[in-house]
């Protein structure tokens, strides 16, 4: 019972840890070129592969929680919280596939696998949800035309001229390059980071 209660402090004092991090991280977003000025990548993902990674699935699922909800205490919402809540489901869909995959057999092959389709699943889910919940929601939410939506996007990325084309040439772009980057930076940290959080 005593190394069942330390193991458990243990895991919590990582998954903190952890989400400290990825709530700090997450304060600093950039926009991408070919995106509007909405749509900004955070690098917070990285902390939460590297969770995954050393803790498992359950732990990725949490770290992504926990930061989302820090994040609305730290920075509040302009979303009605539409935003945060799809910052919390396309994060999972990106993370926890690889770290269940990892789990599996821990080997860069596996983990690059996982990352891959957690990356393509981001992609795929990441446009459905932009199509079907959060423009429509924030059209519907904040009386905002959706063709007001598309000219800003369009003002950008040219090959914008509604809301299908939007997501093939905007959304998709943006979720597969967030997916890359945080994929890569996971990948070369991990191995730097994991020998601390399996002490």
């Amino acid at each position: 019972m005593n190394r069942k209660h330390a193991n458990a402090i243990k895991y919590i004092a990582k998954v903190a840890v952890l989400t400290a991090a990825a709530v700090i991280i997450m304060l600093f977003e950039f926009p991408l070129p070919f995106t509007p000025p909405f749509y900004k990548i955070d690098l917070s993902e990285v902390v939460v592969f590297i969770g995954g990674f050393a803790l498992g699935p359950g732990a990725a699922v949490l770290i992504e929680l926990l930061k989302n909800l820090l994040n609305l205490l730290l920075d509040g919402t302009t979303t009605a919280f539409v935003g945060e809540a799809a910052n919390f489901i396309t994060g999972c869909v990106l993370v926890v596939p690889a770290a269940f995959i990892y789990r599996g057999r821990k080997s860069l092959k596996s983990a690059i696998l996982g990352m891959t389709i957690g990356t393509v699943s981001l992609a795929v889910v990441g446009s459905l949800l932009n199509y079907f919940v959060l423009i429509p929601t924030y059209v519907e939410m904040y009386k905002m035309p959706l063709d007001a939506i598309i000219e800003m996007a369009s003002a950008v990325n040219g090959a914008v001229t509604d809301l299908k084309s939007m997501i093939v040439f905007a959304v998709v772009p943006f979720n597969l390059v967030k997916g890359i980057i945080c994929s890569i930076l996971a990948g070369l940290l991990y191995k730097r980071v994991s020998g601390i959080l399996h002490r």
